[in-house]
């Protein structure tokens, strides 16, 4: 799948000036910036509607398009989708689209307040949401989709609150699993202290997680201008059972928009893995 080339027309003054290699590299950045300030004025506009925590009663799913073809409900447990540092749930508005043509009838978003300080209370506020999210569809297990700091906050209650028992599938969206060393100013934040490398959050989360229940499975793009360096947000843990899924031509501020992620993330969360699984697998998703 290929993004609208933008810049097609630079191409020829950018080989000419700069070597062949960093013409195509400069174009790739070219259209990966252009489509990120784009969702960032498009997300702006729309932030406002996803500042109130959602509302759902004792049932109420998403209505199901028409022609979309239903799967068992122990098949498709309820999806919760959680934003990253000062964002809302309206990052996931086209997402949450894309999943229910797709057969997905319950997904939810929760909102942490933008004045949270700290990982750990997050994390425990995602957990005490998964329990009555569980509780209320009479469902087992969830599947969880964190962009940024969400899929931290969720790894952190998976791995250290015992959130593997109630999480099937973690899929995580440009989140510093390793930290990331990226505007040093920010550091006043103690939510950016505790993405640092090295941070006794980061630590934590290297530690061991024997008999870990949850499967991972990572986004990560190789034009992520908040990600330093870009690997810090792939899962590199011998306990963890993860699939690294590198993303390559577009931004931060894309991974929870693109269809073409969309798309990666359905068929991780489809997927049918063996209980055993454990090695560390990686692939691969060209957006450009």
């Amino acid at each position: 799948m290929k993004v609208t080339s933008v810049a097609d027309p630079f191409l020829p003054l950018c080989q000419r000036l700069l070597p062949t290699r960093l013409a195509g590299l400069s174009l790739a950045l070219l259209k990966a910036t252009a489509l990120e300030l784009a969702i960032l004025a498009g997300h702006v506009l729309l932030y406002p509607s996803g500042i109130i925590q959602e509302r759902r009663g004792p049932s109420c799913p998403l209505p199901a398009p028409e022609g979309a073809t239903e799967l068992p409900t122990e098949a498709k447990p309820p999806v919760v989708l959680l934003h990253g540092f000062i964002d809302n749930r309206s990052v996931f508005v086209l997402l949450r689209r894309n999943l229910a043509q797709h057969g997905r009838q319950r997904v939810e978003s929760l909102n942490y307040s933008p004045l949270t300080c700290d990982i750990r209370t997050a994390a425990d506020l995602l957990g005490r949401h998964i329990e009555e999210i569980c509780e209320r569809t009479g469902s087992r297990q969830v599947d969880v989709v964190g962009h940024s700091l969400g899929g931290l906050i969720a790894r952190y209650y998976v791995q250290r609150l015992g959130g593997d028992l109630r999480v099937r599938t973690l899929v995580t969206l440009g989140t510093p699993h390793a930290g990331t060393r990226v505007a040093p100013l920010a550091n006043a934040h103690p939510i950016v202290r505790q993405m640092r490398p090295g941070s006794e959050l980061i630590e934590e989360l290297s530690g061991p997680a024997p008999g870990c229940r949850t499967h991972f499975v990572s986004f990560w793009s190789d034009l992520d201008h908040l990600m330093d360096p870009l690997e810090s947000a792939c899962i590199d843990h011998p306990d963890l059972r993860a699939e690294n899924i590198q993303v390559s031509g577009i931004g931060h501020l894309a991974l929870p928009v693109h269809p073409a992620v969309a798309t990666g993330i359905r068929q991780a969360l489809d997927a049918v893995r063996p209980k055993d699984a454990s090695a560390s697998r990686a692939g691969g998703l060209t957006v450009a």
